[in-house]
């Protein structure tokens, strides 16, 4: 953004404004990166930081919001005004609703509530606010304020005054009524079982998706074809609050055309699986088909500046073929592990910031099979998944690993390093349908089970089976520093 423009906008603004812009903005910059900060040209500095001056959009709304709409003639340089779109970061409701409060709080009000609050915020830090805002400010660093915990501030406006109680009040009401309400595309599909009828008579083979074949039906993707979340202790368990939860976004790559990679046959199942799964966990499911690398990264990376203040969680699920470290696009080039996950870190995503973000990658990650421990002859299976001409592995090329290092990740891999993983030509991926058999059981029980336990219980069941006389070991990672329970909705 025109920096002169920016420094007019800081000439006309008060210190007092800037302390609330900075209070506005906290939910989408570091609160660290904002102490300090006395003057619109260092928050403009932090806001340049995190790419929220790209457009006028985020600027108009803070203006907006303390009420200096005289300046927005300093941003207007066409008659075209931004369109609001999830792709620019909103302002939360919850910090609008507090600024509105520090508003309409008399000099009197405000020093009875410090007193009334000095035992829990301590009194040294309670004689340094000077605002309500630092009032709020200094009631969040103690978990005594958020989002989801208005009670102690509502508690005791209601002994200071009715109507500042009741603008809480209704803010209250309208999530607990957006929670209630369900959106009716929400229940689109039913709460189907991710198994499928297997189709009758046909043929049984295991083959390598690094070897080329029009009559085996085994590949590998590695190779080429040559209780209510909200009742939880917040401490341990991270909340689960709004409807929809949060998006899911399943890219599906199938066909790998002019390439040596095989046509990955039962992936739609998958594909269809993790749709009725997510739609029924509460989220918004998003499908891609067919993406080159280079579309895979696109879209990640547009998915990454959406504003996610509203939602509780992201889940990217990615299906392909793959080698150590990374997936294939549709047209053979590699996207690396890395390359998944950065674009939701908490800085290139500050409202993911603190929520959990899950992976799950279906695809090989080498060229091994994973053998069993016992040195003895596979025994014929009895069980469905263990037919042995129609699974396929899903492998390809190999390189460096790369596990995302931030918080709140979980990467959930269909297999070990270094091996291939297997994909049911009817029927889907042995990982993927084993995860979306387990997830819904542990929705659907009276337990509150967390991810990382029914990823125990995925490893269990994949790993005891044989397939096409190999083992498949799924391995999670993750940097969690909750649980994760989801129900359904």
């Amino acid at each position: 953004m025109d920096r002169l423009k920016l420094s007019r906008i800081d000439e006309e603004l008060e210190s007092s404004e800037v302390a609330a812009l900075c209070f506005l903005c906290r939910d989408v910059v570091n609160k660290k990166r904002l102490e300090g900060i006395t003057d619109a040209k260092k928050l403009f500095v932090r806001l340049e930081e995190m790419a929220l001056l790209d457009n006028h959009f985020f600027l108009r709304q803070l203006l907006e919001t303390i009420r200096r709409a005289d300046l927005l003639s300093l941003l207007e340089t066409d008659s075209m005004q931004p369109e609001e779109t999830d792709a620019y970061p909103m302002l939360s409701q919850y910090r609008v609703m507090l600024y509105r409060v520090y508003e309409d709080m008399t000099r009197e009000n405000l020093e009875k509530m410090k007193f009334l609050l000095s035992s829990k915020l301590g009194r040294g830090q309670i004689e340094a606010c000077d605002t309500a805002l630092d009032v709020f400010a200094e009631m969040e660093k103690k978990s005594l304020l958020s989002n989801t915990n208005l009670k102690e501030l509502h508690a005791v406006l209601l002994e200071l005054d009715q109507q500042l109680a009741l603008t809480v009040q209704q803010h209250m009401e309208g999530r607990t009524q957006q929670h209630q309400t369900p959106r009716p595309l929400r229940v689109s599909m039913d709460h189907q079982r991710v198994n499928h009828a297997r189709q009758p008579s046909q043929p049984v083979v295991s083959i390598s998706e690094t070897q080329p074949s029009d009559n085996q039906r085994v590949c590998s993707d590695a190779q080429p074809a040559t209780e209510s979340s909200s009742l939880l202790d917040p401490t341990e368990y991270y909340a689960l609050t709004h409807i929809p939860r949060g998006l899911c976004v399943v890219i599906n790559n199938e066909d790998f055309p002019g390439t040596d990679l095989g046509k990955r046959r039962g992936t739609q199942e998958d594909a269809k699986a993790l749709r009725a799964l997510f739609t029924s966990l509460g989220f918004t499911v998003v499908v891609h088909d067919n993406l080159t690398a280079g579309d895979m990264k696109r879209e990640l990376q547009k998915l990454g500046s959406r504003n996610f203040l509203d939602d509780d969680a992201l889940v990217v699920c990615v299906l392909s073929h793959g080698l150590k470290g990374y997936v294939f696009g549709t047209d053979e080039q590699p996207v690396y592990l890395q390359e998944l996950t950065s674009p939701f870190t908490g800085v290139a995503a500050p409202t993911l910031a603190g929520k959990p973000k899950l992976f799950f990658i279906q695809a090989c990650q080498g060229l091994k099979y994973q053998k069993g421990s016992v040195p003895c002859p596979p025994r014929p299976q009895q069980e469905d998944w263990d037919r042995q001409t129609t699974l396929e592995e899903d492998a390809g090329r190999v390189d460096g690993e790369t596990v995302p290092s931030d918080a709140d990740f979980l990467l959930g891999m269909a297999t070990v390093q270094e091996c291939k993983s297997f994909r049911h030509i009817y029927e889907g991926t042995i990982y993927i349908q084993e995860l979306c058999r387990q997830l819904m059981k542990a929705a659907e029980s009276s337990e509150n089970d967390d991810v990382l336990s029914v990823l125990t219980r995925v490893n269990r069941e994949v790993s005891r089976r044989e397939y096409a006389t190999h083992k498949q070991m799924p391995e999670p990672k993750y940097t969690l520093t909750k649980k994760v329970v989801l129900k359904l909705v």
